[in-house]
């Protein structure tokens, strides 16, 4: 029996989590590496200092763009980075691209209902800055163990 995919996980610095989590920011930004979809699940991994899923979100709206201006125009203060932090993501960005391959678009999640939960959860595996899928299954755990 296959098992559905309920949502995705990043890992992001524990500093810049808080400002989700704790601060309320609203919207995600990061390279597209996943398949994620309005409905699905953020479960937030801070990387670094902790290293252990902290809360999560639902995903509002699915965004796709080229161009940071135009994400700093359109979501200012709703962002979850500082618009000199998104433009500093973008030129360290731009040192990693293989020649002659084109930069993915940058994604940007709105989310809504999000929650911290009451115990950080360490996963059982490394998660790599590309993120994941996250199943059902192992939601239901992260869950459990989060005190949810």
């Amino acid at each position: 029996m296959k098992e559905n995919v309920v949502g995705v996980t990043f890992p992001v610095p524990k500093w810049f989590l808080d400002r989700i989590l704790e601060e309320g920011k609203t919207v995600f930004v990061k390279p597209s590496t996943l398949r994620v979809q309005p409905g699905m699940k953020v479960v937030f991994y801070a990387s670094r200092e902790g290293q252990a899923w902290l809360g999560e979100a639902d995903v509002e709206s699915v965004e796709f763009f080229t161009n940071v201006e135009e994400i700093i125009r359109k979501y200012k203060d709703e962002l979850f980075l500082t618009p000199g932090e998104l433009r500093e993501y973008e030129r360290e960005r731009a040192k990693w691209h293989s020649r002659g391959r084109r930069p993915r678009p940058w994604m940007v999640l709105r989310l809504r209902n999000i929650r911290k939960y009451p115990k950080p959860v360490k996963p059982p595996r490394f998660i790599a800055v590309s993120g994941r899928y996250v199943k059902e299954k192992e939601y239901r755990e992260i869950l459990r163990r989060g005190g949810l």
